[in-house]
């Protein structure tokens, strides 16, 4: 298993400060998982900004564009 990029804790606090009193293990790797695929999707779709736009860069422009796009 490859290892994760957020860390387990701070993700089950942000679920529990949302209202989950309890959260399982695998529930809190469930959402790990999805925001580590979302991640790569929105930087490559804001890279794909950076490089139209002829930059090397990554802005926060370039992460609101592809935000707003998907």
């Amino acid at each position: 298993m490859a290892k994760k990029v957020f860390a387990w804790s701070p993700v089950r606090k942000l679920m529990k400060d949302n209202g989950a009193e309890m959260v399982a293990r695998d529930a809190v790797d469930a959402l790990i998982d999805y925001l580590e695929k979302l991640a790569k999707v929105m930087t490559n779709k804001a890279l794909e900004m950076t490089r139209h736009a002829g930059r090397k860069k990554l802005t926060l422009n370039d992460m609101d564009l592809a935000m707003k796009i998907l």
